[in-house]
């Protein structure tokens, strides 16, 4: 098989879980990557990724994931940024009796179920 080398520098921890696979599964890490390169060979499953970073240099060969697993329940900030609106807007929905909400010590506080049952309606 024609092959050509390929040099590549790993963070230490995936380094040793690309030496852990191949160690578990009885394959070269060669093999590895080549199985791994070999499944973006279609072009229409490729998508492009943005990666929203913590500063605002440049970034290279880095990727930051900030889950957001939102509670049971939300106060108006985290429903606005689980949303992705204006903080002002879900006020002004759970004020005129649009969005399902409680005050709570003169807070709005909402169930995640109910805003997805919500939205499920509209």
């Amino acid at each position: 098989m024609d092959r050509t080398p390929l040099y590549v520098r790993l963070p230490a921890a995936e380094a040793r879980r690309l030496d852990e696979a191949a160690h578990r599964l009885g394959r070269s890490k060669q093999d590895l990557v080549a199985g791994l390169v070999a499944t973006l060979d279609d072009p229409e499953t490729l998508r492009r990724v943005t990666v929203e970073t913590t500063n605002d240099g440049l970034t290279v060969g880095h990727a930051e994931f900030r889950p957001f697993d939102p509670p049971d329940v939300l106060t108006t900030a985290q429903l606005a940024e689980w949303l992705q609106v204006a903080e002002p807007t879900i006020a002004e929905l759970a004020k005129a009796g649009e969005l399902p909400g409680r005050r709570l010590g003169g807070e709005w506080r909402f169930a995640r179920e109910a805003v997805l049952a919500w939205l499920a309606n509209r």
